[in-house]
């Protein structure tokens, strides 16, 4: 597919000189200093001359067993070069996700919740059995919560775990069609062993969801164990090369030592020990979400830059149309946005969950509401933002060439992995209620809830002399509002006398809608913090402003609404919104692509015809479309075989047969 070195296409290289900034210092700043990014250069570049020498088709002209096998591949890879290098986990992110350019599964070491479940739920003699094992690939695990009739709704899952004393093991069942274990990633081909999720019986009765660690096919031969039937769920939308599986469980035993028993044990007996807090089980789902808080608009924005501004003829340049900038430049704000509040996400998490591990579950609640509410927040903004950039890049936007359809399917499955995403901002939401009405009785809150009981104005002041802190205000007076509202609403159904699960379903839109509003302003005031830091490049901050003023005045547009409706503001202060966006517009496009080129994704990271640095689209398209499979024979033998003979059939003599 690659051709030959070619110069960077003039039009994209003179929009570079027009920025503004210089883009190093604003690679550095996202990064955290030029040392990281003089490291992670490195390990970026190593990913891609490895890669290089795997000499691997087009992903999307490989078979789903080819590409399946294409991935395996790479995860051997990825396990070589960790320990070649000496990369912390970090810097295997980092090397792991140039190397496999968006192909998400991942086994052993790298799969996801499986390792993290064990180190958190685990007790220390666990942790030394299983750990090391984990680490040299001598168990490829995964984790099989998901059943085919249960998702979200942890506590309903059906598959069981029941103690028998006599010989000290737990029998584990899927006992119905509902309750098998059904798209795990990993599950299907790949591991061997799962951490499963079960409703733990001893004694006669039932104390809910616990994790075991169950062993599935022999590690010596891979075959599947008596007891388990496992496989693959076939085809799906997308993740061609991840082996999503179902499991079912008929009577198989395991000792009792393989259930994980950090917080909750059972003892010899039969005897249930449970943990100090119920809700400490949970921690590794919240763990998930806070790695769902990435930034995908990084990559989303990355891959249309350079197509969009391309000098097309005598035409102008598309990213030069009021109307493109109007669909690409918020999305743009977005990415940045979102880089810094999943920083902000991640230091929170890393403080908090210091004092978890201490026993300190006090902030345990408001580590989950953040995660679950911003994972529903941007996993939703980035699957429509990847639709908007398909279509800003015209026909091309449907090809594979573009890599857009490849990280379309993945972002949209993030709407629904480790937890659909209406759930989760309900979860958010169950708490923000409970923070006000804690707060209206008197009690001060702390952490990101505390502006619901700061006093709020009923009017915005804001004047021509647009600020930052005017557009927070209003995005905090519009969270606030809407969870009164709810809040209240909630109240009213109890009144007249229906029970909290009902009054709560009957104001579960209203609540998701408060829950959104909150993680907006929360973001808002998080890009806000960002571009204020004190040692920001003056123009670096002055070009990443405008981005923060464009997000922050693009999603009261998008809102708007909600914003005037209870009159905080006015005509004339809409009016003047709207001159800001335009002028913002204007603003910002000097500096557009400079400021994609700032997150230094390499073009393999990116897998697109259209997104290349280097901007030479056309040459590109045409190598990827002579690599196709169908183009290594001039006649296929379809024709042969069906075309050429209904032609002879329907002239019967030859003599008529059309010569072109």
């Amino acid at each position: 597919m690659a051709s030959a070195k070619l110069l960077v296409n003039s039009d994209l290289q003179n929009d570079r000189k027009r920025a503004t900034f210089d883009v190093e210092k604003l690679t550095n700043f996202i990064d955290g200093g030029a040392e990281k990014t003089s490291r992670r250069r490195y390990i970026q570049n190593t990913a891609v001359n490895d890669h290089a020498a795997l000499k691997l088709k087009p992903w999307a002209f490989r078979t789903r067993e080819e590409n399946y096998e294409a991935v395996v591949r790479k995860q051997v890879q990825v396990a070589r070069r960790s320990k070649e290098l000496g990369l912390n986990n970090q810097e295997i992110s980092i090397y792991e996700e140039t190397f496999q350019s968006h192909e998400s599964n991942r086994i052993g070491p790298r799969n996801g919740m499986f390792p993290p479940t064990i180190e958190k739920q685990g007790t220390t003699e666990q942790k030394k059995k299983f750990l090391p094992l984990i680490q040299n690939m001598t168990l490829l695990g995964c984790y099989a919560q998901t059943e085919m009739g249960h998702g979200t709704f942890v506590r309903g899952l059906e598959s069981t775990a029941t103690y028998d004393p006599k010989t000290k093991e737990f029998i584990l069942n899927t006992p119905t069609i509902t309750s098998m274990k059904f798209w795990p990633g990993s599950l299907g081909k790949t591991s061997n062993v799962c951490v499963f999720l079960a409703q733990l019986y001893t004694q006669g009765k039932c104390h809910g969801i616990h994790t075991f660690v169950l062993p599935l096919r022999d590690i010596d031969t891979h075959e599947s164990l008596p007891g388990i039937e496992v496989g693959d769920i076939g085809p799906k939308f997308g993740f061609k090369e991840n082996d999503n599986g179902y499991l079912r469980v008929n009577n198989v035993r395991i000792p009792r030592d393989y259930m994980l028993m950090r917080y909750a044990k059972v003892l010899e007996d039969g005897t249930y020990v449970k943990p100090e807090n119920s809700k400490i089980t949970y921690g590794t789902l919240i763990l998930s979400r806070v790695f769902l808080c990435v930034v995908i608009f990084v990559y989303t924005d990355s891959k249309s830059a350079s197509y969009l501004c391309l000098d097309r003829g005598p035409e102008a340049q598309v990213l030069d149309y009021q109307t493109q900038q109007t669909k690409l430049f918020p999305l743009l704000a977005k990415s940045y946005a979102f880089i810094f509040v999943a920083r902000a996400v991640d230091q929170t998490f890393n403080r908090i969950n210091s004092q978890i591990e201490l026993g300190k579950l006090d902030y345990l609640a408001e580590l989950h509401a953040l995660c679950a509410g911003l994972k529903a927040f941007t996993t939703d903004q980035a699957a429509a933002g990847i639709e908007v950039c398909r279509m800003s890049c015209g026909g091309h936007g449907y090809s594979d060439a573009s890599g857009l359809p490849k990280i379309y399917v993945s972002a949209t499955a993030m709407c629904t992995v480790e937890g659909e995403n209406s759930v989760m901002l309900l979860q958010m939401a169950r708490f923000l209620i409970k923070s006000y009405n804690k707060m209206k009785t008197g009690h001060p809150l702390k952490g990101f809830v505390e502006y619901l009981g700061n006093k709020q104005t009923a009017r915005s002041s804001m004047t021509k002399n647009i600020t930052l802190q005017c557009l927070q205000e209003a995005y905090e007076h519009r969270a606030v509002r809407m969870i009164e509202e709810a809040a209240q609403s909630l109240k009213k159904h109890q009144k007249l006398g229906l029970t909290a699960e009902d009054a709560w379903n009957l104001t579960s839109t209203q609540l998701t809608w408060a829950a959104l509003a909150h993680c907006h302003a929360y973001v808002v005031k998080m890009f806000v913090s960002m571009v204020t830091t004190i040692g920001l490049d003056d123009n670096v901050r002055a070009a990443v402003t405008s981005l923060c003023f464009l997000y922050a005045v693009d999603g009261i547009h998008e809102k708007l609404g909600e914003f005037i409706q209870d009159g905080f503001f006015d005509s004339a202060q809409v009016d003047i919104l709207t001159n800001k966006m335009v002028t913002l517009l204007s603003e910002i496009r000097p500096n557009a692509v400079a400021m994609v080129d700032a997150f230094d994704l390499p073009d393999i990271n990116l897998d697109s015809c259209l997104g290349r640095y280097d901007g030479n689209v056309y040459q590109a398209l045409y190598d990827y479309a002579k690599s196709s499979p169908l183009n290594e024979n001039d006649v296929l033998s379809s024709f042969h075989k069906y075309i050429q003979p209904l032609r002879k059939m329907s002239n019967k003599d030859g003599e008529l047969q059309a010569k072109l």
